[in-house]
């Protein structure tokens, strides 16, 4: 399956604004900046286990960025937006924030489908 250039160019943007976030996000927790570490703590998350979750999340989004374990790597992102939905429902966030984790794996299954032709393989859109 091929992919026309315009898709292509598309997967790829919105891999590289998926991707820029999860850097910010992932060396937010290992900066601890104030704000970070308050909304953790209203989260439930002690401050001392931000760097472990940061090293995790740039670990994840580096072999997201590999091509060989882009597929391995977008599993595990999934399961860590997952992971924020799941916090943001047990603290009973509002629905922007709780749709945002939500949003960003749309946008990773999106790209990760358009720039991936193993995925496309295993996954065909069929229109009728």
């Amino acid at each position: 399956m091929s992919t026309g250039k315009g898709l292509l160019w598309t997967g790829r943007i919105l891999s590289i604004v998926f991707v820029l976030f999860m850097i910010m996000d992932g060396v937010m927790k290992l900066v601890l900046p104030p704000s970070v570490v308050e909304g953790s703590a209203k989260m439930g998350y002690a401050s001392s286990t931000l760097p472990g979750i940061g090293v995790a999340l740039l670990l994840c989004t580096l072999l997201y960025l590999i091509p060989k374990t882009r597929i391995l790597g977008g599993l595990l992102l999934t399961g860590y937006l997952g992971g924020a939905v799941a916090s943001q429902v047990r603290v009973g966030a509002t629905a922007f924030e709780l749709a945002f984790p939500i949003l960003f794996a749309v946008v990773l299954w999106a790209s990760l489908w358009i720039v991936e032709p193993r995925l496309r393989a295993l996954l065909p859109v069929k229109s009728n």
